[in-house]
């Protein structure tokens, strides 16, 4: 599979075996904050809940020292291919969150959590679907990231997170500041609901997430840029 949003050229590969998260808009737009960073060869990035290792292996070809991590197997072996086959180094760690990098801190952070909201009455997400069901309100993760995001950067360490307005802009912009982060929005994109949004749109109309639209529902995506201030 080719990833053409990611990077121009050389041509970036990206294998996505079932159960592993695609790359797909957001990963694009995640992708597009990164290459802003100013990635030098001693830039240590850190991958959270890495999936195909895309993110994580741009970062390295943009010359950082990358950790990806993964609660998934499957993904983890999923990256370390995927920078095989961009002729990368990608050091891949299993765990859950930050937790499988203990003590450590990096000079950037990037992260695609789950944030898709999920009805309830299914319990914790299963096989694929962990890959974007965040429970009802779509912060399973993203909760648990804001609060962590400060004890794994860096003091000139910055933190890329991007999620959908279904889960709460304001609420992580919010969380970071109040954990001592000065937090902004970068990025955004509009899109069409997806296969999953799609099937949720009854329950999601319910609760007041979704506004009536003669061109059909859309997601907002959004990029949020923390550092400590």
């Amino acid at each position: 599979m080719t990833v053409d949003s990611l990077t121009s050229a050389p041509r970036f590969r990206c294998w996505a075996p079932p159960g592993v998260y695609r790359p797909q808009t957001d990963t694009g737009l995640l992708g597009r904050a990164l290459r802003r960073e100013h990635i030098t060869s001693r830039t240590e990035v850190l991958d959270l809940g890495t999936g195909s290792g895309a993110l994580a292996v741009q970062a390295a070809r943009l010359g950082a020292r990358v950790t990806a991590v993964d609660i998934s197997w499957r993904a983890l072996a999923t990256t370390w291919c995927n920078a095989l086959l961009n002729g990368q180094t990608v050091r891949v760690r299993h765990g859950d969150l930050a937790s499988a990098v203990p003590g450590r801190r990096f000079d950037l952070v990037v992260t695609n959590p789950p944030y898709v909201p999920a009805p309830p009455g299914d319990g914790p997400p299963r096989g694929p679907a962990r890959a974007w069901d965040a429970g009802t309100d779509g912060r399973l993760l993203i909760d648990r990231i804001c609060a962590a995001a400060p004890t794994v950067l860096r003091p000139t360490g910055r933190l890329l997170m991007v999620h959908s307005h279904l889960s709460g802009v304001e609420e992580s912009l919010d969380r970071l500041r109040a954990a001592g982060l000065r937090a902004e929005i970068v990025d955004r994109t509009r899109l069409p609901f997806g296969r999953v949004l799609h099937s949720r749109l009854a329950w999601l109309h319910e609760r007041g997430l979704v506004a009536d639209s003669t061109g059909g529902p859309t997601e907002e995506l959004v990029v949020i840029r923390a550092e400590h201030t």
